[in-house]
């Protein structure tokens, strides 16, 4: 490891940021910056340009000390150039990320930033697009998955995780995991999904859900095309056909599909990183009828370099219509990227109009 590597690595967690970088996580804007040896350029995460090769990045915690080491700023991205409010966000990120067994409370953290209360809770929506509580509630989640999915003891992962109990972590798990922490680490197995398969405006229409709620809406051209969907999305799942337990939720469905004014809320059960949620509660900000494109869904999350990001979240939603990706349009409003066809996006948007 070189010289500045190991500077970089005493202060900024090098796999983590890694990731970020990869992710081009603009919420990870102000904590760090990268710096590429082959270039002698440093960028901060979100930056547009194409990614260089793991072995000749290393990470510094700002601008100055990647100057210091030498480097110079990328004129794409301008890292030098930050929100006038991230350096109080990122100071604050990085005592999180730093302290995971422990829960500050907002006062607690004003004072590190040197903020009062209500200044750093509207400074964190508008760097990040989510409180302070948020963040640190998403951290512990994210430390919990990946807990989880590296197979370590559940108890262990818990508690590795930040949370002070396993009744809190259990509490939390259907919003972050979708199940409970243990059935996660299991890849899912001896999870159990009922299932049906109805008609629809938009086809042969598969509504699915487990004992907490709807977790799948797909859309295709035949039943045998819709079972293989959902036995793709949950392999280890034991999976059964249930049309009269699932009446109501396919009458809810179809209802959205006709713009029913009345419509009932429809209980979920996903799972969403803290990114992909911000997301989706943007997506369902969208008017019925109206289209954002996707970098404009990227601008209203505070997230403006990360339209790619963006893409894969709606890519990633598994409730089509509930979660109403079919809004997103390209740069030029064309009917692009559609999971279940731009033919079917095309007529829900036509719905939705005719509906208004």
């Amino acid at each position: 490891m070189n010289t500045q590597t190991e500077f970089a690595a005493m202060n900024v967690n090098a796999e983590q940021a890694w990731q970020q970088v990869l992710a081009r996580d603009a919420t990870a804007d102000g904590a760090f910056v990268y710096a590429v040896g082959s270039t002698g350029i440093y960028c901060r995460p979100s930056c547009p340009s194409k990614r260089p090769i793991r072995q000749v990045v290393s990470f510094y915690p700002s601008p100055a000390e990647a100057r210091a080491a030498g480097f110079r700023a990328c004129r794409r991205c301008r890292p030098d150039v930050m929100h006038p409010k991230a350096s109080a966000v990122a100071m604050v990120c990085w005592y999180i990320d730093s302290n995971p067994d422990r829960y500050a409370n907002l006062d607690e953290l004003a004072k590190i930033a040197g903020r009062d209360p209500s200044s750093l809770q509207r400074s964190f929506k508008e760097v990040l697009g989510i409180s302070p509580r948020d963040y640190q509630t998403a951290k512990r989640k994210e430390r919990l998955r990946a807990g989880l999915a590296a197979k370590a003891p559940v108890t262990e992962a818990i508690y590795e995780a930040g949370f002070n109990s396993s009744s809190r972590a259990y509490a939390a798990a259907p919003k972050s995991l979708g199940m409970k922490p243990s059935t996660f680490r299991g890849g899912a197995k001896g999870e159990t999904i009922r299932y049906t398969i109805a008609d629809s405006l938009l086809g042969k229409m598969l509504v699915a859900a487990t004992e907490r709620g709807v977790c799948a809406i797909f859309f295709e051209d035949s039943a045998s095309k819709l079972e293989r969907h959902l036995a793709n999305q949950f392999p280890l799942a034991s999976r059964f056909r249930d049309d009269g337990g699932l009446a109501d939720a396919v009458a809810n469905v179809l209802d959205r599909l006709r713009e029913n004014p009345v419509c009932r809320e429809l209980k979920l059960d996903i799972r969403a990183t803290a990114f992909q949620q911000r997301v989706w509660d943007a997506l369902a900000e969208i008017p019925a009828g109206q289209t954002r494109t996707y970098s404009d869904v990227a601008r209203s999350i505070n997230a403006a370099s990360s339209v790619r990001a963006v893409g894969r979240a709606c890519a990633m939603n598994n409730v089509a219509v509930v979660i109403p990706c079919h809004r997103v349009v390209g740069a030029k409003g064309s009917l692009t990227g559609y999971r279940w066809g731009v033919e079917r996006k095309e007529k829900l948007l036509e719905l939705e109009k005719r509906a208004r």
